[in-house]
């Protein structure tokens, strides 16, 4: 009897299962910081907040933290389970989990190198201060770090999601003059600029709710745009 699951594309079902278990985890979660305890935040009193950051940011951010690790471990044993099935990266499959695929390790990449360093400051000036002593002096702008690697994160998580789901389910059919090349630099350099204002930078019109949401999506369509004109 063959059991489907014991195949290589059986194998591969599973870490895509798994994949997609850790990243609705993740995404949900990043959504939830942004879209609601944030807003929770600058509405309720010192003490509420304080009680919140030392009690339940801490679960919260295990929970994320870890399902961003796990999501990405996956999505490597699925890339390379498929590397090693053989396929080009100047496909449509190619360049569309590519461009995921880039966007997807930044963001894992923000978690545990900004936004969770950032944050143990934060929740360590918040135990401090409760427990009678000072808060951190530099727990303000730790804090501001955090969320702007956080509002970053939710940028990238739209197209993201739309080039992840497109490597499937959305066919880019290349003509004979495709430019990869030239597809790849340009979709590069706007990752990496946005990458760096995450970094250095300033949360600009993605500081409201609204305008992270409608920058996400802006950039899915310049994203897809760039990549539908020069294939």
């Amino acid at each position: 009897m063959n059991i489907a699951l014991f195949t290589m594309d059986g194998i591969l079902f599973l870490f895509r299962w798994l994949h997609i278990f850790f990243g609705v985890t993740w995404i949900g979660l990043l959504y939830y910081f942004n879209f609601v305890q944030g807003a929770f935040f600058a509405e309720t009193d010192a003490a509420t907040k304080s009680g919140a950051v030392q009690k339940l940011v801490p679960r919260a951010l295990w929970w994320f933290r870890y399902a961003a690790l796990f999501t990405f471990l996956t999505g490597v044993c699925l890339i390379t389970g498929r590397l090693h099935m053989g396929f080009n990266f100047a496909t449509s499959w190619g360049v569309c989990i590519l461009t995921g695929m880039t966007l997807g390790t930044i963001m894992f990449l923000n978690v545990w190198l900004i936004i969770w360093p950032n944050q143990k400051i934060v929740i360590a000036s918040a135990t401090a201060a409760a427990t009678g002593g000072k808060a951190l002096p530099e727990a303000a702008a730790a804090g501001a770090k955090a969320g702007l690697a956080s509002r970053t994160n939710t940028l990238f998580s739209i197209p993201m999601l739309f080039f992840m789901a497109a490597s499937n389910h959305l066919t880019i059919v290349p003509d004979e003059n495709s430019k990869f090349g030239l597809c790849a630099a340009i979709v590069g350099a706007i990752i990496a600029v946005l990458t760096f204002n995450g970094v250095k930078g300033k949360t600009g019109p993605m500081t409201s709710i609204k305008g992270v949401i409608h920058c996400g999506f802006a950039l899915a369509v310049v994203l897809y745009a760039v990549i539908e004109i020069t294939l």
